[in-house]
């Protein structure tokens, strides 16, 4: 192997050690903040309506979360990355929900969750990527 495809080889395997660490670290986020959601909902009554938006606040906080670490300032391509890693995550959740859950959903729903993933996590790259390099 030539030295220029070594290093190649070494910035792939990075970026994607580096994917794999947001992925976790949004998936850590979303328990912890589930958690401290759920504690909340044990001492105040709080009507559906405000758990689901709670909810969705939650996933986008973590894509954000996720994403902040894996594309650093100035990258080109913080749209494909964060889009991916929005989609790797709703993909698990979803995966985990529908294992998990006992209530049945249609695939629109899951397609909907899903593609929200994908832009918020396309909208963070985006933004993160676009403010100027240290």
């Amino acid at each position: 192997m030539t030295q220029q495809a070594v290093r190649r080889v070494k910035r792939v395997s990075g970026r994607s050690t580096a994917l794999w660490r947001g992925l976790l670290l949004s998936i850590a986020a979303t328990a912890a903040a589930v958690v401290m959601f759920a504690v909340i909902i044990s001492f105040v009554d709080i009507q559906d309506g405000l758990i689901r938006i709670v909810n969705q606040v939650i996933k986008v906080g973590a894509i954000f979360l996720g994403v902040y670490t894996i594309v650093p300032r100035g990258d080109s391509a913080g749209i494909r990355r964060g889009a991916l890693l929005g989609l790797l995550y709703m993909g698990v959740g979803v995966l985990v929900y529908a294992l998990l859950s006992r209530q049945q959903f249609t695939w629109l729903s899951y397609l909907t969750d899903v593609l929200m993933g994908v832009a918020a996590g396309g909208l963070s790259g985006m933004l993160l990527g676009s403010l100027r390099g240290k």
